[in-house]
């Protein structure tokens, strides 16, 4: 996934399937659910002291702005191709740094926005302060970012491959 500065978001065919199938599912069948749910705890009484109630009332707000944020990004998007294998670092692309230039210490990680977050890969953001450090470079090439502390860290970029889930 890339974001650029006019809002696209470009997403790769299985991105935007899996992105717009979560979007059916929140936009019926869990509305559907969270609808029942309500009812259910409605009728127990007293909404005040009901619990179920404002649990179930917190978790459709939940489900109504990930609805909203997928729909702005469905609507933004353009479906194309995984990056290049070309070993610049970009969105998309399976990232292994060293730190300090100490290749025994690194990381490995996903340049991605949270859409394509899993547990199988760490996932930084390219509007991170080490995805921006990162974003561009190749392969080889030193990098700099600014940690919270406000202090800059140097990383090496060792690698830089495309997503292939």
């Amino acid at each position: 996934m890339t974001q650029t500065s006019d809002n696209v978001t470009w997403l790769t065919q299985e991105a935007y399937d899996k992105l717009k199938a979560e979007l059916e599912y929140l936009s019926g069948p869990a509305r559907t659910e969270i609808a029942t749910k309500i009812a259910a705890a409605r009728e127990e009484g007293d909404l005040r002291e009901n619990g179920g109630y404002h649990a179930a009332k917190e978790e459709q707000g939940k489900q109504e702005l990930r609805v909203r944020q997928l729909t702005q990004l469905l609507q933004n998007a353009k479906v194309g191709e995984a990056p290049a294998d070309d070993g610049v670092v970009e969105p998309g692309m399976v990232v292994t740094i060293a730190f300090d230039g100490d290749e025994s210490d690194t990381m490995t990680f996903l340049l991605a926005s949270r859409e394509y977050a899993s547990e199988k890969i760490d996932t930084y953001s390219p509007q991170s302060p080490l995805g921006i450090g990162v974003n561009g470079k190749k392969a080889g090439d030193d990098a700099e970012y600014e940690l919270p502390n406000g202090k800059k860290a140097r990383v090496k970029i060792l690698s830089a491959k495309p997503y292939t889930g």
